[in-house]
């Protein structure tokens, strides 16, 4: 029996935020927090939730770049953009409609667009040489 495949579902909003985040009122933070709760409640009841969680703003991101003898480390996002990743949801769907079906609840949900992109589920691996 294969597992089930896993989608990463990317909420994608304005970096630009207020007292109510990137919402236009408190009124409507608060109804996206109930809609959104209720969405993952639904991902809960029907099996599809594996983990979710939402991000601080992009301006507390700090970049790593371990390539070179010593990692370099940067105040601020990788990439410099007027949409930021402000969460996102791991689900469980039989197949890509699924997925695409659920980020459409998602989206409405937290009145962002979301993103759904499969999990790998085959990574090659080479074997390497001795030292």
């Amino acid at each position: 029996m294969s597992p089930v495949p896993r989608y990463l579902l990317s909420v994608h909003g304005p970096a630009e935020r207020t007292e109510s985040g990137t919402h236009p009122s408190q009124e409507a933070m608060l109804r996206v927090f109930a809609d959104t709760g209720a969405f993952n409640g639904r991902l809960r009841r029907d099996g599809h939730f594996v983990f979710a969680g939402g991000l601080e703003p992009a301006t507390t991101a700090t970049t790593v770049d371990g390539q070179g003898e010593r990692p370099a480390f940067t105040d601020g996002p990788y990439l410099e953009t007027q949409e930021y990743l402000g969460g996102f949801w791991v689900v469980e769907a039989a197949d890509l409609d699924v997925a695409l079906a659920l980020a459409a609840e998602g989206s409405k949900a937290c009145r962002c667009a979301v993103e759904a992109r499969p999990f790998r589920t085959e990574v090659p691996v080479r074997e390497l040489p001795e030292p």
